[in-house]
């Protein structure tokens, strides 16, 4: 079923796109809640009308988005997470962390308009996502997710290391006196 949005929706388009979804979505949800209309040829005249209006008042939105995409594609984005054993994350990152970090550098982008490739991230490396800044300006954003140093937990591991090498010390050393008083009292 080809439909017409009226307002944006989240993970299938903007307003004023023209989608295709299964009948029982368009025809129960987004028709009755007011998200959509049935794309019917006249419709088609209406919003192609429409778009043509707008399209001078877009073209400095269109302008803005561009500078904005150059912007994001030049930031380096490391998202620090905290890690178990080999690279496998504790939870997973997703849309909204990115967008987070993003309001951090001063992007204000919401998570709707952002989409990870893949899914949800649940292992240390480089990822990308898709950022979409306007109908016609998609970004393609690499980011990389790094473990978190925690400085407490590696002290705690030096530690537990040079306590655990006294212990060997002393076994080695007990096994030592152990063997000599043995060999003492065989003589």
């Amino acid at each position: 079923m080809e439909i017409i949005l009226l307002k944006d929706v989240e993970n299938l388009g903007f307003a004023d796109d023209i989608v295709t979804v299964k009948n029982g979505y368009g025809r129960n949800y987004l028709i009755p809640q007011g998200y959509a209309v049935l794309a019917t040829p006249s419709a088609k005249k209406v919003l192609a009308e429409k778009l043509k209006q707008r399209a001078f008042k877009e073209k400095h939105i269109v302008e803005e988005a561009q500078k904005l995409a150059e912007k994001l594609k030049a930031l380096q984005i490391k998202i620090p997470a905290k890690v178990g054993s080999g690279d496998k994350l504790f939870g997973s990152i997703n849309n909204q962390n990115l967008a987070e970090v993003l309001a951090k550098e001063g992007f204000n982008i919401d998570k709707k308009y952002i989409q990870v490739i893949g899914g949800n991230v649940k292992r240390i490396g480089k990822y990308n996502a898709k950022i979409r800044l306007h109908r016609d300006v998609i970004v393609d954003l690499e980011f990389e997710v790094t473990p978190i140093r925690d400085e407490k937990a590696i002290a705690e591991a030096k530690a537990k290391a040079a306590a655990e090498a006294k212990r060997a010390e002393a076994a080695a050393a007990v096994e030592k006196a152990e063997e000599e008083g043995t060999t003492d009292t065989a003589e």
